[in-house]
């Protein structure tokens, strides 16, 4: 990123705050509604996803950490408390299904060329947007086709880091809404440290020096995240979701067409 425009630059720290309070409001979301904006920016998935990753680990285990200190005070302080806000359960049942898909969605991020994967990430946050556009996210009643979202969710994990399309429905439907956040962090935590591991072990540039100031970024954006979270439980963000799904599609089909026009010139 050394040879970008200073609007760039400023662009790419204010989508770094959105995405640390999406991150940290949902659960879910840091890289699928951050992506597509970043790549509009600077189309260079190999550059972002080491720079997101890092941050979803640091963040994620804060929120996790908090979120217990929490339960362990209430707990002392009045019986029948609830004593976790991650379902151990679910997690068991994911990383049976997801880390095999996984490890095979790395090895295709890794060698594919940087057009197709943000084709590929275009694609899936375009159906993601369509699906809150509609009020119909993915789920179903069928154990087999849940395992399926859960498989390739995997895959995608690898790949980009936006499985949250197919994996949350999955999950909203097994843990208790208050568990549902936390459960995805431990679940995101653990795949995104099999995907930097890969990275680091392959010789990928971690874009530690971007660190510096994309990070503060991040963590102004987790602290509004937070506060927003807690709005999340008590209120219908229904329009939030319709909102946001207009915005990404538009993105998404711009960055596709942009896409197709390099590729035809």
């Amino acid at each position: 990123m050394a040879d970008l425009a200073l609007w760039q630059y400023l662009v790419i720290a204010l989508l770094f705050v959105w995405g640390g309070f999406v991150r940290s409001g949902l659960g879910f979301g840091g890289a699928v509604l951050t992506l597509p904006f970043l790549l509009m920016v600077h189309n260079a998935p190999l550059v972002y996803l080491p720079i997101i990753s890092v941050h979803l680990l640091l963040f994620s285990f804060l929120t996790i950490a908090q979120a217990h200190l929490r339960v362990r005070r209430a707990g002392t302080a009045a019986a029948g408390a609830v004593q976790t806000t991650v379902n151990w359960t679910f997690l068991r049942y994911a990383f049976l299904l997801m880390l095999i898909p996984k490890l095979i969605g790395v090895a295709g991020v890794i060698t594919l060329p940087a057009t197709v994967v943000s084709s590929f990430i275009f694609v899936v946050v375009a159906v993601y947007a369509v699906s809150y556009i509609l009020q119909r996210p993915f789920k179903s009643n069928s154990r087999k086709l849940d395992a399926l979202f859960m498989i390739l969710g995997g895959y995608v994990s690898g790949t980009s880091l936006i499985a949250a399309p197919l994996v949350v429905p999955v999950a909203a439907s097994r843990v208790a809404r208050h568990e549902l956040r936390d459960t995805l962090f431990v679940l995101w935590f653990v795949l995104v440290a099999i995907k930097l591991t890969a990275f680091a072990w392959t010789g990928i540039d971690l874009q530690w020096q971007h660190h510096l100031w994309l990070l503060p970024c991040a963590a102004v954006g987790h602290v509004l995240g937070l506060r927003f979270h807690d709005y999340t439980l008590r209120a219908d963000t229904g329009v939030f979701f319709r909102v946001l799904g207009v915005g990404l599609l538009a993105v998404s089909l711009a960055g596709l067409a942009r896409m197709l026009a390099q590729t035809l010139s």
